[in-house]
């Protein structure tokens, strides 16, 4: 599994804890130090699952296919290319994959589930369903 701009690992422990010893989460940042602070947290839960990557969600390093599922709870909205982060995400997706993403209205850089369904589409990703009420969502994406 991936995740995208794990900021300070919020959501990166329960779903490393939730994969299991069987289970791998790549977490990918553009900054290091959300990375180390991450890092820290999961070595004192004793989660040895997680491997982190710098790297940019406009360019994944990450071959074609290399996830199940991948996810990112607001950061589309910080990415300045947000059609090129999800065509990367829709690229390294396993063809029977998932792709999550979480917004939060009262987010300054919100991305509303009307712009990311046509960005997603363009990106070659269907929209599948949406979890949510007024103050935010998630939605799941397949590949097209």
């Amino acid at each position: 599994m991936l995740e995208v701009g794990p900021g300070t690992g919020y959501y990166s422990l329960e779903v490393a804890a939730r994969l299991g010893t069987d289970g791998r989460l790549d977490i990918l940042d553009i900054q290091q130090e959300m990375l180390d602070h991450t890092m820290r947290a999961a070595a004192r839960a004793g989660l040895t699952n997680l491997h982190p990557v710098r790297g940019d969600a406009t360019a994944l390093p990450y071959p074609d296919g290399s996830f199940d599922a991948a996810y990112l709870v607001t950061v589309l909205g910080e990415i300045p290319d947000q059609g090129a982060a999800l065509g990367e995400l829709r690229r390294v997706l396993a063809p029977t994959g998932r792709l999550v993403v979480g917004e939060v209205l009262l987010d300054p850089h919100v991305v509303t589930f009307a712009r990311l369904q046509e960005r997603a589409m363009a990106a070659g990703l269907r929209y599948e369903r949406r979890c949510g009420g007024r103050l935010g969502y998630f939605a799941r994406f397949i590949p097209a």
